[in-house]
């Protein structure tokens, strides 16, 4: 936790606390990008909020006051109020005596005031000792609640009056009705009113990747929310699986909560990795109608939830908005006319390249293969078609069937090879990160990526590809339909987690994946959201164009797990395609010869 604030009426708040990366709990798969060494996400340049702005607003604005007109008092109700929700925003602890010295009034006048406050429901104690005499200060939902609605009152106030470089938009917004949503801004995170107890502190499982890795920045600012320490754990994505396979075998397990790929949960439900979550919880308090429809589908299995959306990623097709325009070329919705693209902007001889994508052998090409497939209408499995794409409720039940040499997986095969032509010469190894970085740096004008990477080129302002991205799912094959397949991680409980730990797991887990923590995520920099709530929100929405056009796939149905169907055997199937094809593409063998290697294979896993 943050140091208490010391008690000193002449003294302003300080800035913002030291970020800690407490590195030596925290291991992180390091990506070379951009000439950077990233050992944890990117971070926005636009992190604090615009409330925090609002407050250093109002904080000089009520010293210009008492300084210029010597009648005017300290308001100690405001000075508070400042100090209390800074203090809250940058998850430093605030103390009755810092409150009392931010008061800038005499100490039993502050005192009396502070008391009015706690009772009237604006501020929150929270027991620091056992002894239960000492308190941390915390903003009441309801005090958060109504520095929302100030905070945006200020804002536009502000820009009506004084002019901006949004006031036209935001003013005809506000006027014309759309201020409806503003109102609904998602809050601050807001801290438990009961501490958790956790010997040792939440212990979390994740993967390396920027948006827990956002988590990892965001440390204290959590820590103050659930009243413990977390320690947290990250791995490059097949360490993630080996690791929480392991601790399953345990007699115990180390983690509280384990974050694990989509198309692992079918895997971890049956192999009783992962508690239900219906059995500890009650699963209304997630409210399972805010997540999208794709991603909440995804994290059940026979019916039944193992776990919570905590990034919906799907995977998209970037484009350089800025070269189509100057080739005159509408944006590809088909594989022909993204191939015709691919085409026109490969020129080697100028160090530029058509098109970047997961190619590197095994697991990477492997969700490439079954990703192109379902763009030709084919997924993996015979599931059964029905409105929408195919119908995946029954795939706890199984006896499914593998479905790779046919006649739409030889369509998607050869489309890799033409796909091919337009690469860049080292695609045969580029895997999740390395794609992204060509087309950050300006060599490539196309990439197939999860949004979870857009940061590496959103927030890098040196990027040829800032604010020249467009986003689109999946361009479709002949006589399919698109398709942005969903990727991400859900978090779940381990089965053989020690009783005694389970509530306190459970209320973690509600705070990492509530609406305000998600918000928070995209503030610090994250590019992925599994709720409707958090893409609808305004401040959400000015990061980046991507969650609006996220939320229209999602309206559209779009959005599908279908592709990676998350049966226990599809990590083993994933692998085969990407050995495979990858001597398909290395031209070893024939794509016809692939098609029939791989399936024999799969049967055998089947089998």
């Amino acid at each position: 936790m943050a140091d208490q604030e010391p008690s000193n009426p002449d003294k302003k708040a300080p800035g913002p606390a030291r970020r800690s990366t407490f590195r030596d709990r925290t291991e992180t798969r390091s990506m070379s990008f951009l000439g950077t060494k990233y050992d944890q996400a990117p971070v926005s340049p636009q992190a604090k909020t615009e409330m925090l702005s609002i407050l250093s607003f109002l904080e000089e604005f009520e010293d210009e006051l008492e300084d210029a007109i010597d009648l005017f008092a300290p308001n100690p109700y405001l000075r508070m109020t400042l100090h209390l929700m800074q203090g809250h925003f940058e998850a430093r602890t605030i103390t009755p005596t810092s409150l009392i010295g931010a008061s800038q009034v005499p100490y039993a006048t502050a005192n009396r005031r502070l008391k009015e406050m706690v009772e009237a429901g604006l501020i929150e104690q929270r027991p620091r000792t056992k002894t239960g005499k000492s308190f941390s200060m915390h903003p009441s939902e309801k005090l958060l609640e109504r520095w929302m609605q100030l905070s945006g009152r200020v804002r536009r106030l502000g820009e009506a009056k004084f002019g901006g470089r949004e006031r036209g938009r935001d003013a005809k917004d506000y006027y014309y009705a759309a201020s409806y949503m503003s109102a609904q801004s998602i809050p601050p995170l807001k801290v438990l009113a009961e501490p958790l107890k956790a010997p040792g502190g939440i212990r979390v499982l994740v993967h390396g990747d920027p948006t827990f890795m956002v988590m990892d920045n965001l440390k204290r600012q959590f820590e103050q929310a659930v009243g413990t320490n977390i320690n947290q754990r990250a791995f490059s994505i097949d360490r993630l699986r080996e690791e929480a396979l392991r601790n399953a075998e345990r007699p115990a397990s180390r983690y509280d909560i384990i974050a694990l790929d989509l198309p692992w949960l079918g895997e971890f439900a049956t192999r009783d990795i992962l508690m239900p979550l219906d059995e500890i919880m009650d699963v209304d308090r997630l409210d399972p109608a805010d997540f999208h429809t794709a991603g909440w589908k995804a994290a059940h299995w026979g019916g039944r939830p193992y776990g919570v959306p905590a990034q919906t990623t799907p995977e998209l097709f970037f484009y350089r908005k800025d070269l189509f325009a100057e080739a005159g070329l509408a944006p590809p919705a088909t594989t022909d006319a993204l191939l015709d693209a691919a085409e026109t902007f490969h020129e080697p001889l100028r160090g530029r390249y058509g098109i970047a994508w997961n190619a590197a052998r095994g697991t990477a090409l492997g969700h490439t293969v079954l990703m192109t497939m379902a763009d030709f209408g084919q997924p993996v499995l015979n599931l059964p078609e029905h409105a929408g794409g195919f119908d995946t409720d029954q795939l706890a039940e199984g006896d499914h069937r593998v479905v790779i040499d046919s006649e739409a997986g030889l369509r998607a095969a050869e489309f890799l090879m033409e796909l091919l032509k337009y690469s860049p010469p080292d695609i045969l190894s580029m895997s999740w990160y390395e794609r992204v970085r060509p087309y950050a740096a300006g060599q490539v004008a196309m990439a197939y990526g999860y949004t979870l990477l857009a940061p590496y080129f959103e927030l890098d302002e040196s990027s040829p590809a800032a604010d020249q991205t467009g986003y689109l799912p999946h361009p479709h094959g002949p006589g399919a339909r698109n398709v942005a397949p969903v990727g991400g991680y859900v978090m779940g409980i381990p089965a053989n987690l020690a009783p005694e730990r389970i509530e306190t797991a459970v209320e973690a887990l509600l705070v990492f994946t509530s609406p305000e923590a998600q918000k928070l995520y995209v503030q610090n920099g994250s590019r992925t959201n599994p709720r409707y709530s958090v893409g609808a929100d305004p401040e959400v929405r000015r990061a980046s164009p991507i969650f609006e056009a996220v939320d229209a796939m999602s309206w559209r149905d779009e959005l599908q797990f279908w592709p990676r169907p998350p049966i226990p055997e599809i990590c083993d199937i994933i692998q085969i395609c990407g050995e495979e094809f990858h001597d398909m593409l290395r031209g070893v063998v024939t794509p016809r010869e692939a098609l029939r290697r791989a399936q024999d294979r799969a049967d055998a896993v089947m089998r």
